[in-house]
C-alpha cells in the first residue's frame, strides 16, 4: 500500500496559512497604529484587537501546520 498526500487537509493548511500570513501583518500594524496615537478615542480598542489578532495568528499558524503535517504524514 503506497501512502498517498490528503489534498482536502492539504489545501484546509494551506488556507490556514494564508489567514494566518495575513493576520500576522494586520495585528502588529493596528498596534503600531495605536500605539502612535495614545490620545485618540480609539487606542484602547485598536489595542485590545491587534493584540486579538496577534493572538489569532499565532494560533493559525500552529493549526496550518497540524493540517499540513496530518496531511502528509497519516495513512
Amino acid at each position: 500500500m503506497t501512502k498517498r498526500t490528503n489534498k482536502s487537509l492539504l489545501i484546509k493548511g494551506i488556507n490556514t496559512m494564508a489567514i494566518c500570513l495575513v493576520s500576522s501583518f494586520l495585528g502588529p500594524t493596528l498596534l503600531y497604529i495605536a500605539f502612535g496615537n495614545p490620545e485618540k478615542s480609539l487606542y484602547w480598542p485598536l489595542i485590545i484587537l491587534g493584540i486579538l489578532i496577534c493572538i489569532a495568528a499565532i494560533t493559525l499558524g500552529f493549526k496550518g501546520l497540524k493540517h499540513i503535517g496530518d496531511s502528509l504524514f497519516k495513512s
